[in-house]
C-alpha cells in the first residue's frame, strides 16, 4: 500500500523505546487505524493488545513471534502477523519503514 486516501492523521508523533520507534496513527472513515512509522537499529520487544498485521515497505529485520523460539527474517514488501494480547520480539540492523495493521475482531450488533 503505497498511498491512503481519505484519512485523518493524528499530528502528535507516537515516540517509543526512547526514540527508537516513531510513527503517526492514520484513523480510517469506518473508525479503524493503522501506524505508519519506522524503527531504528535496534532490538525491541512489542506488547500488542488487538491482534496486528506489520506490512514492512523497507529494510530487513529479525522477528521473534509468540510462541516460537526460532527467529525469522522479514524485508521489504513482505508482512508478520501478531496474535491480540502478546508481544514479540524485532531486531533491526538499518532502519525499517512499516505500516501495522490492527486487525479489528467483528462483532455482531442487533438492530
Amino acid at each position: 500500500m503505497s498511498q491512503f486516501d481519505n484519512v485523518s492523521v493524528i499530528a502528535k508523533a507516537n515516540v517509543y523505546f526512547d526514540g527508537k520507534c516513531i510513527s503517526h496513527t492514520v484513523v480510517f472513515p469506518d473508525g479503524t487505524k493503522k501506524t505508519v512509522g519506522v524503527i531504528f537499529p535496534s532490538k525491541l520487544t512489542f506488547n500488542t493488545g488487538a491482534p496486528e498485521i506489520m506490512e514492512l515497505n523497507a529494510g530487513v529485520c529479525k522477528v521473534k513471534l509468540p510462541g516460537s523460539s526460532d527467529w525469522r527474517t522479514f524485508k521489504g514488501g513482505e508482512k508478520f502477523s501478531v496474535p491480540g494480547n502478546s508481544s514479540f520480539e524485532i531486531e533491526t540492523v538499518e532502519m525499517l519503514d512499516y505500516i501495522c495493521h490492527f486487525v479489528v475482531e467483528s462483532s455482531c450488533c442487533a438492530g
